[in-house]
């Protein structure tokens, strides 16, 4: 069993900042990728960044340079720093890690979403 629990959403105003944390916990042996996720109403679940163990990291386009994802393999944890925000920005945001179970098992876990709104 893999838990994530999430942190650090909130109301901002266009132009502010926002940090998002993700902390997985449990039966964890290794984390491969850790990655944030945001649905927006009405629209699919789409990445945002994610950040490989050895740390690649990898952004949608709409987001580069604003956004930074970072990761504490000591604390099983990713970060996600929003700057500049824009009231598109406004979503769901999902913290997602992919690694391997103390029993040899995969796994794909998801946390239950953090609330972002940016206001013009």
């Amino acid at each position: 069993q893999v838990q994530l629990v999430e942190s650090g959403g909130g109301l901002v105003q266009a132009g502010g900042s926002l940090r998002l944390s993700c902390t997985a916990s449990g039966s964890i042996l290794s984390i491969n990728t850790m990655g944030w996720y945001r649905q927006a109403p009405g629209k699919e679940r789409g990445l945002v960044a994610r950040i490989s163990g050895e740390g690649t990291t990898n952004y949608v386009d709409s987001v580069k340079g604003r956004f930074t994802i970072s990761r504490d393999n000591a604390k099983n944890t990713v970060y996600l720093q929003m700057n500049s925000l824009k009231p598109e920005d406004t979503a769901v945001y999902y913290c997602n890690t992919k690694g391997t179970t103390t029993t040899m098992r995969w796994f794909d876990a998801w946390g239950r979403g953090v609330q972002v709104t940016v206001s013009s």
